[in-house]
């Protein structure tokens, strides 16, 4: 891809900071209009021309900070202009389902100007999920100070199953979700390995002490949860401040989950879904008393990737609600929560086609989407 910056010249976006509260772009050429049990969405695309992206992240000066698989991350300006690629990325492995992933700011990055992303590392014997901090010079686009402050301990061969979503709690740890890597799924279930596990960290790296598993002999102590397949979707629920995570299953059982300190969340033991190849059941059954049950499940599968829990007022009836991005069906479903329990869903463009990588809410109340098919960060807006 060229590092000559793209230009949307058809968009006309402003962005300014009123009143201490970021207003992102608002007046923007709609692409297309969806029906909604709300009334109708528009759907802007804000800018195009990016390569699989997969996470974004919002810049307190109306920009976007946006990553590629590939191994890019670039700045998407007010007015839809990607940069030059950020230079200071750490080599990926960019193969299958890996290379560059998830990105977040430092809870302080108006201060510290720390950001932290995950990426697949080329390692003996394979690669690995590591996450890595570092400064963003925003005005020399280079990232500096860069530190990996977390690999996942054995390295193995092949491409898939890296979840890799980065969430920061209250309490300013950050979570990080780990896949089975596919050849390694019995090994979500061991607590001597960081397969198929949430874990969380302090930001320098360190263990938080009331992990659940802190100092417990023969249990690696980061590990948070355990038992998932390929987490992709994560963020905290606004009220109670846990996390909540979509994961894949194979051929039926996608889940959203409610992820609690030490808790068993089933795989490959305990699943809705199916073998790919022979059709058959997976493990023991659907649920087990010790196995913590999936707040929603879909089946046949969707493939989920990116969450996020709506607070806006651009659609008051969505408030309360967590939206899932969804690959293979390319749609946005939209649950609808009473406490801890989703009690329905609404799948939201589905007459779109787009392949949805991440869902955002951002500063200025809208839900922003990736869209990895196209290459377009997308925001959605009432028609």
């Amino acid at each position: 891809m060229s590092a000559t910056p793209l230009s949307l010249s058809a968009l006309t976006l402003t962005a300014a900071l009123l009143g201490g509260t970021l207003a992102l772009p608002l007046s923007a050429r709609a692409d297309a209009v969806s029906q909604s049990e709300a009334g109708p969405i528009r759907i802007t695309e804000v800018a195009r021309g990016l390569e699989n992206p997969w996470a974004l992240a919002f810049l307190p000066d109306g920009r976007l900070l946006v990553t590629e698989r590939p191994g890019r991350m670039r700045i998407v300006s007010a007015s839809g202009e990607l940069s030059p690629p950020i230079a200071g990325v750490p080599a990926v492995h960019a193969r299958g389902q890996g290379g560059l992933l998830d990105v977040v700011l430092a809870p302080d990055f108006a201060s510290s100007r720390r950001i932290y992303f995950s990426y697949a590392q080329p390692a003996s014997g394979g690669a690995r999920s590591a996450v890595a901090s570092a400064t963003l010079d925003l005005a020399g686009l280079r990232l500096t100070e860069l530190k990996v402050i977390f690999t996942q301990r054995d390295a193995v061969d092949g491409n898939n199953h890296w979840g890799s979503r980065l969430v920061f709690d209250r309490a300013g740890n950050l979570f990080i979700t780990l896949g089975d890597r596919y050849s390694e799924r019995d090994r979500a279930q061991d607590l001597g390995t960081h397969f198929g596990k949430i874990v969380r960290i302090r930001p320098d790296g360190g263990v938080p002490a009331d992990n659940p598993y802190a100092g417990r002999p023969g249990v690696l102590p980061e590990i948070w949860s355990y038992g998932h397949r390929n987490v992709q979707g994560a963020a905290l629920h606004p009220q109670t401040g846990e996390l909540w995570a979509t994961e894949h299953g194979p051929q039926g059982g996608d889940e959203l989950n409610r992820v609690l300190a030490g808790r068993n969340y089933g795989w490959p033991v305990i699943t809705h879904g199916r073998e790919y190849v022979t059709g058959f059941r997976i493990g023991e059954g659907a649920e087990r008393a010790d196995v913590e049950p999936s707040r929603w499940q879909w089946t046949p599968s969707i493939a989920p990737s990116g969450l996020a829990f709506y607070s806006g007022d651009a659609f008051p009836a969505w408030k309360g609600n967590v939206f899932a991005g969804a690959l293979k069906f390319r749609l946005l479903a939209r649950l609808v929560l009473d406490g801890d329990k989703v009690v329905k869903e609404e799948r939201l463009l589905t007459d779109q086609g787009i392949r949805i990588r991440d869902v955002r809410q951002g500063p200025d109340g809208r839900l922003w989407l990736l869209d990895d098919g196209d290459g377009r960060v997308l925001r959605l807006d009432p028609a």
